[in-house]
């Protein structure tokens, strides 16, 4: 299977799409001004302690404030909070953590009230980026993640990852973590440090220490509200997580932002710096890599299963319901039930697919088609989670019920992606009454020839939709060539599937667009 991730820059972030076998399997959007990432450490306010909830409300300056739940506390929560203290006062240097002495643990059947008060200043980190109506979730007990492992302040645990079965490796990786772990600093060891030497493993833990000195040396000056410690932005903590030996190319069509990537991955994963391009095509990446056509097709209300059929995704505020449908294709079995069984199996791949693509979280229903026999439900369930297997987010599958229906949770860090793919007809702005299509090319033609001789222009680019771009590009003497002999300047035509059929765009030599 190959792993190819292609990196589109745009004007306000960037794009990231995740192909295997050249098929969509994940999309982000990276937006620059987006704040309160999971992952990031703020110097918080409590505003308000809530009893009733045990919980507090704290200031991290979002327009709502943020959630911190008794639970999220962390056990060492009075030892983050003298060592801040310290900070803060500058009786303490907080770059390492080196004869700190730690406070006990509290309790964990206590209050709220009991730890914090209102106006208290606590570092907290984001667990749940804003989502809907709410604010962010939080957490006292801080971790920051690398590449092979977690550091986790103020323990002295060390833990492994589950997905590691091997007892033998267990243990050695046990023993090289302790052998290098400092004081006060818990680990978590994640999957994919399986195999790895010691030397690689320091590496990724002293760049987690330095990142922590760092954040403690800002702590000092920052007032409440700001960030201290920030997560990488979303592609280099996508490369982070999952960028292994399958991966056979990152692609980025941006100069700046590829070499911040292909620095990043020299940190990382030296070996696979080499797989790193810079894009330089004509089209734009996501056209020549296909996948703006799939977005228009992965992100609908109705999607097609690649053994016919097609899912219905709806969503509402409290779920996501998932029906399946076996439609008019799949007749290629011999009877009902075994109909049903391959749409159901041909489905759940599907299903998987667009839970990461579209990040939905919190309760998913699927109706799946009804079967009788429990071999065959045994099947489906089985089915789903082998498909569910490389979701990174924390997800529980439920068999199905006696409804035939199939629930699933997972968990929802960040909002629900969602792509518009119903287009407003660009001629009529959604009234409903077009002028005639036909036309469209006379006023192109129009244009043209305002830009090519009122405007002088030495170099113009057309962005078209497909359909517009085959009728002035195909055929021996095609209109292109019409006009570079009426012109005699050559004219580009691009194709572009994220455009509505009759919309069109001018482009100048220095990639502006030419309003008129």
């Amino acid at each position: 299977m190959s792993n190819e991730l292609i990196i589109n820059s745009t004007q306000n972030g960037c794009r990231i799409a995740l192909l295997k076998d050249k098929k969509l399997s994940e999309f982000h959007q990276d937006d620059d001004g987006h704040q309160f990432n999971v992952g990031d450490i703020y110097l918080g306010q409590v505003k308000k302690v809530v009893p009733g909830l045990n919980a507090a409300f704290v200031d991290i300056g979002y327009e709502k404030d943020a959630f911190l739940h008794y639970l999220d506390l962390g056990p060492q929560l009075q030892s983050l909070n003298k060592c801040t203290k310290q900070i803060l006062s500058g009786k303490m240097a907080g770059k390492n953590l080196n004869g700190f002495k730690r406070l006990p643990d509290i309790n964990k059947l206590g209050k709220m009230n009991q730890v914090l008060s209102k106006n208290q200043r606590v570092l907290v980190q984001v667990v749940k980026e804003p989502i809907s109506t709410k604010g962010p979730r939080l957490s006292s007990e801080l971790s920051i993640a690398g590449r092979y492992i977690v550091l986790v302040p103020f323990s002295d645990s060390v833990s492994v990852s589950k997905k590691i079965a091997d007892s033998a490796e267990r243990k050695r990786l046990l023993r090289l973590i302790n052998s290098i772990r400092p004081e006060n600093f818990g680990i978590i060891i994640r999957t994919v440090a399986q195999g790895k030497d010691v030397a690689e493993l320091d590496r990724d833990l002293t760049s987690l220490v330095d990142k922590w000195s760092k954040g403690m040396e800002k702590l000092k000056k920052v007032k409440p509200n700001e960030k201290v410690i920030g997560e990488m932005n979303r592609a280099n903590s996508i490369l982070r997580d999952v960028l292994n030996e399958s991966f056979d190319s990152i692609v980025v069509d941006e100069k700046a932002l590829y070499h911040d990537v292909r620095d990043f991955i020299r940190e990382i994963a030296p070996d696979k710096e080499k797989i790193t391009k810079l894009y330089n095509g004509k089209a734009k990446i996501f056209e020549a890599y296909g996948i703006e056509k799939q977005l228009k097709g992965l992100f609908g209300q109705s999607v097609s299963i690649d053994g016919g059929g097609y899912l219905i995704i709806e969503h509402t505020e409290a779920l996501h319901v998932i029906d399946v449908n076996s439609g008019n294709k799949s007749n290629a079995e011999d009877n009902q039930e075994s109909t049903a069984l391959k749409v159901n199996l041909d489905a759940a791949k599907e299903i998987a697919r667009q839970l990461r693509l579209r990040d939905m979280g919190g309760i998913i229903v699927i109706d799946f088609i009804d079967m009788r026999k429990i071999e065959n439900k045994k099947a489906l369930f089985s089915k789903m989670k082998d498909e569910m297997k490389t979701d990174r987010s924390k997800y529980t599958i439920l068999p199905l019920s006696k409804f035939g229906l199939m629930q699933i949770t997972r968990q929802r860090v960040r909002p629900e992606l969602n792509i518009k793919t119903r287009e407003v007809c660009p001629s009529c702005n959604g009234t409903g009454k077009v002028t005639a299509s036909i036309l469209v090319t006379d006023q192109i033609e129009k244009d043209v020839e305002h830009i090519m001789t009122k405007q002088n222009e030495k170099k113009l680019t057309i962005s078209l939709h497909p359909y517009l771009y085959a009728y002035y590009t195909k055929g021996l003497f095609s209109r292109q060539w019409k006009w570079y002999f009426k012109y005699k300047r050559w004219i580009n035509v691009v194709e572009d599937s994220s455009m509505a059929i009759l919309e069109y765009n001018f482009i100048n030599s220095l990639g502006e667009e030419i309003a008129l």
